[in-house]
């Protein structure tokens, strides 16, 4: 078969794609789903990455075991042969490899496009999540729900599982989680809803600095007739793109909601969009009490979730229930519990300016510890935000400096400490300095939050380890006053 355009368009599960030789860009957790999907169908594949490191190695003798072709330590020449590249969402649109793909008319794919393409009759329908901050909270939540109403459902996409793993599972219908790259290259997944919670500057670099391509990424979860759309009515961004949503539109606010609308009551979540008679009537869902994890921002999340479940036709008891049983995942406002009356919380998940702000208004009153990574997003807004509640901050990492010039521009009052971490390699004791000038100046009823507003690969692996180093060093302060 030749390079067809017209082919791939149409390309679904019973297609010819024994027929079809594929370039797999990354050796990474959906890569590995996709290749072994791909092997399975017959195609032709062959996986390529930067990459030549032992875990790399280890993922390669497998691969190379069924019969796929791998080459590491070169992300960038693309395969004589391929007719289509299926690739990881790490990498950018200006990747050699893709660029490259482009020049030679060969269609790009993200793995959510070939999960949606090799879904087989009678797959599970997916409803999707997207937006700035608050995606795996949502779309754990939505898992929740569903479970609760007794569906057949796990969660997957951006959360951690590959979409191809699941697409054809025995599920009846799949909790979605899709970050803006790899919505970019999936331009025929039409869920049967789909939520964008918000809508705010990240991940700038992959996008070449153009926010307005960023917005519009996420916009594409709305792009099918068939999707009913939800988005968040207190979001002037998100508002935007629901404007253009060719389906049925519907939206959620913290505030009372009007017909078509899922809002809040007093201390209910209610529903006046999925009901016999919006213009009349509302429903109760939950109450304010169901939701375990604190902040407005997690009431949006919860009511996001909440759409999606019932444009699935899931019961208000199932809502409830669904919030009830919900356990967050890591390090987002986990408490880590109190030492001489001061709580300490790791939401070290908030990587950027705009999750810190969410996470930061969920509480009175905070000794703020932040820095890590920048990401050439200004830290003014979130200091304006969150001037009222800062007893002091302390700062570490590379963006200390724009940190505490922000906090002197707009909060001159509050204390600020510089922690100096070039003076040891050891991130635990640049964590236990932290925590232990933390301890200092926060007061009984205070909450030491770990919200850095930046991404952590100056110093860590990935946010997962810089929250797991913050809790060691709460549990060595802890000890130390125990003893």
């Amino acid at each position: 078969m030749t390079n067809s355009v017209s082919w791939l368009e149409n390309a679904a599960y019973n297609s010819s794609w024994h027929e079809l030789s594929v370039c797999v860009a990354g050796i990474g957790v959906s890569g590995i789903a996709c290749a072994r999907a791909l092997v399975e169908l017959g195609s032709k594949v062959t996986i390529v990455d930067a990459r030549s490191g032992a875990s790399e190695s280890d993922a390669a003798d497998g691969l190379s075991e069924l019969g796929v072709e791998v080459r590491l330590g070169d992300g960038e020449t693309l395969p004589d042969d391929a007719q289509l590249v299926v690739t990881s969402p790490g990498w950018r649109r200006e990747a050699p490899l893709l660029v490259a793909a482009a020049k030679a008319g060969v269609a790009v794919w993200g793995e959510p496009e070939l999960a949606w393409r090799l879904r087989k009759p009678g797959a599970p329908e997916w409803l999707v999540v997207t937006g700035t901050d608050g995606k795996t909270t949502t779309t754990l939540m939505l898992e929740s729900m569903l479970r609760a109403a007794g569906l057949r459902t796990t969660s997957a996409g951006n959360i951690g599982t590959a979409l191809i793993d699941v697409a054809n599972g025995p599920y009846d219908v799949l909790a979605v989680e899709l970050g803006s790259f790899q919505l970019h290259w999936s331009r025929s997944v039409a869920p049967s809803a789909a939520a964008v919670l918000n809508v705010a500057p990240d991940h700038l670099d992959w996008w070449g600095g153009s926010f307005a391509d960023y917005a519009a990424a996420k916009g594409l979860a709305y792009a099918h007739s068939r999707t009913v759309a939800v988005g968040n009515a207190d979001d002037s961004q998100t508002v935007r793109l629901l404007a253009r949503a060719p389906g049925r539109r519907v939206s959620f606010t913290l505030l009372s909601p009007r017909p078509g609308q899922l809002g809040v009551v007093e201390d209910l979540l209610v529903d006046r969009a999925f009901v016999a008679d919006p213009d009349n009537a509302a429903e109760e869902l939950a109450t304010l009490a169901d939701i375990p994890v604190p902040g407005p921002h997690n009431v949006a999340n919860a009511l996001a979730a909440a759409a999606l479940a019932r444009s699935h036709g899931v019961a208000s008891s199932a809502i409830s229930l669904g919030l009830r049983e919900f356990r967050p995942a890591g390090h987002r406002i986990a408490d880590l519990g109190e030492i001489d009356g001061v709580r300490y919380v790791d939401d070290s998940k908030a990587t950027s300016p705009h999750a810190a702000s969410a996470s930061l208004t969920s509480f009175e009153s905070i000794v703020w510890l932040a820095g890590g990574l920048g990401k050439d997003i200004p830290f003014d807004d979130v200091v304006v935000a969150a001037a009222p509640r800062l007893r002091a901050a302390v700062l570490f990492g590379r963006c200390k400096a724009q940190i505490h010039e922000s906090i002197a521009r707009h909060a001159p009052e509050v204390p600020v400490v510089e922690v100096d971490e070039s003076e040891t390699a050891d991130v635990q004791r640049v964590l236990d300095v932290v925590v232990a000038r933390a301890a200092e100046f926060a007061r009984p009823g205070d909450v030491v939050l770990l919200a850095p507003a930046a991404a952590s690969m100056d110093m860590f692996r990935d946010y997962k380890h810089r929250g797991d180093e913050f809790a060691a060093a709460v549990d060595r302060l802890r000890s130390g006053h125990a003893s």
